[in-house]
């Protein structure tokens, strides 16, 4: 953890909030909290960590990436 003041500790958070905002909440009229919820979490488990492209991962997937990085062998 920083020093109060310091923002690396959000900076993650507070992009992910920023994506979510975007793609999904201003996009949406959820009538409900139910649809609300099942909306947030299709975003965030089908959507965001399966199928969306994340720059830091050499714009490829969150599962991509994963499924590649488990098939590198390890240095011995």
């Amino acid at each position: 953890m920083s020093r109060k003041g310091n923002c690396w500790d959000n900076a993650v958070v507070e992009s992910f909030f920023s994506t979510l905002k975007t793609e999904l909440v201003h996009e949406a009229d959820f009538s409900t909290r139910e649809a609300a919820k099942a909306g947030l979490f299709e975003f965030i488990e089908v959507f965001y960590n399966r199928k969306r492209r994340h720059s830091s991962l050499g714009y490829v997937s969150p599962a991509e990436f994963e499924k590649t990085a488990s098939q590198v062998p390890l240095a011995a």
